[in-house]
């Protein structure tokens, strides 16, 4: 066993198994799932969905399947791995800026629960599609809401000047457009203020925001059926051993003391990150020490190809020489791709390293998988799970 500040991992079965790969606490993933279904299920008009852009492996959508979710989807491959993994098509959500014509017909054809529409030119083709095939689609219009959720600007997503959803002062002639449409069903909206939200009180501020704008529909007679409020909810990337099950009692308890829930209504969230995150740790072994003039570099065969996050959003993962104990040393660790960007951590304090050490990259269930790329003619990584390993 390792110090207390690290994670346990069967290191001894790695030893045989190809670097890098991405491994999977199934454990930890039902762990989150039962306290997740739990905090939800206080809540009956509570529906949750599983935004699978977060982690699309097959091995890790069964046990969100067991549990009864729905999912949220941004794409027509999206749509198809949740029909393949057994998700109900009445509890899919099709979101996304951009759907084109064939994913649109694809989740027609499955008889999705419901599309969250980002514009009046993409209604009037779902409305076209949806008559050629003599079909209603259900529609949600996602609406910008212009809050701040305090979060990286590259996943702020609810500002005026962002590029999602419809601006609130549309709203209702988006409402009146979709009203004289034939094969169109309005039910509600849809609103997402970004992600890795950790601040409870972003969440409040979309409850206000919400209730403003019910009572403006409410009083020229419009009511809906369905809110969805995306997701968001952060994990604590500085200490996953500590904080390993986001804080789902007071994520939902929010939304139960701030929204003014009507009679008969649902409210959706579509949770991403918060579930598979800290269940995924991103194994490399150390390729190289490397004494530079003024450091020391820490030079892995995992990259950008396979996290991608520190080198686009400049994203903080945990790093833990998981080989030794030894006296702290600081290092640079970077990965092996030709990218001056290609970088995991700078100054990090960690166990002395050697060559062939396996350090774990922590938090990484969540956007890593799903975003790895085979640039440099690398090989996308394989993945384990707990189960996978403990044989």
């Amino acid at each position: 066993m390792h110090q207390a500040m690290k994670g346990s991992f069967p290191i001894q079965k790695f030893q045989d198994i190809r670097t890098p790969f991405y491994y999977y606490d199934t454990r930890l993933l039902q762990r989150t799932i039962d306290s997740l279904s739990k905090e939800a299920g206080k809540y009956e008009r509570f529906v949750v969905h599983y935004a699978i852009k977060a982690n699309a492996n097959p091995k890790i959508l069964k046990p969100i399947v067991e549990a009864g979710f729905g999912a949220d989807c941004v794409s027509g491959g999206e749509i198809q791995k949740c029909l393949d993994a057994g998700f109900s098509s009445d509890k899919i959500v099709f979101a996304g800026v951009g759907k084109s014509d064939w994913e649109i017909n694809l989740a027609l054809d499955a008889n999705i629960f419901c599309f969250n529409v980002e514009s009046i030119e993409e209604l009037e083709v779902i409305n076209d599609l949806a008559k050629a095939r003599q079909k209603s689609a259900k529609v949600c219009f996602r609406i910008n809401p212009d809050v701040d959720a305090h979060t990286h600007a590259n996943i702020t997503t609810g500002l005026a000047e962002n590029k999602f959803g419809i601006a609130m002062d549309d709203m209702e002639r988006a409402i009146a457009i979709a009203g004289n449409m034939e094969n169109i069903l309005f039910i509600g909206l849809h609103f997402h203020i970004g992600s890795q939200i950790l601040d409870m009180d972003a969440f409040s501020k979309l409850c206000d925001r919400i209730n403003e704008l019910q009572d403006r529909l409410e009083s020229k007679g419009i009511h809906l059926q369905e809110i969805n409020v995306g997701g968001g909810l952060g994990v604590d990337y500085y200490d996953p051993n500590n904080n390993d099950i986001p804080n789902f009692k007071d994520y939902f308890e929010a939304y139960h003391n701030g929204l003014k829930i009507r009679e008969g209504q649902r409210v959706h969230f579509e949770l991403g990150r918060a579930i598979v995150a800290q269940m995924g740790s991103l194994i490399a072994r150390t390729l190289y020490v490397k004494h530079g003039t003024h450091k020391k570099f820490a030079i892995l065969d995992a990259g950008m190809t396979e996290l991608i996050r520190p080198a686009l959003y400049q994203a903080y993962h945990k790093i833990e020489n998981i080989s030794n104990d030894l006296p702290h040393d600081t290092y640079d660790v970077v990965g092996p791709i030709c990218e001056s960007s290609d970088i995991f951590a700078k100054d990090a304090d960690l166990d002395a390293i050697n060559r062939g050490d396996f350090i774990a990259i922590r938090s990484a269930g969540a956007y890593g998988e799903s975003m790895a790329s085979q640039y440099n003619s690398h090989s996308l990584p394989t993945s384990y799970t707990s189960e996978d390993i403990d044989f």
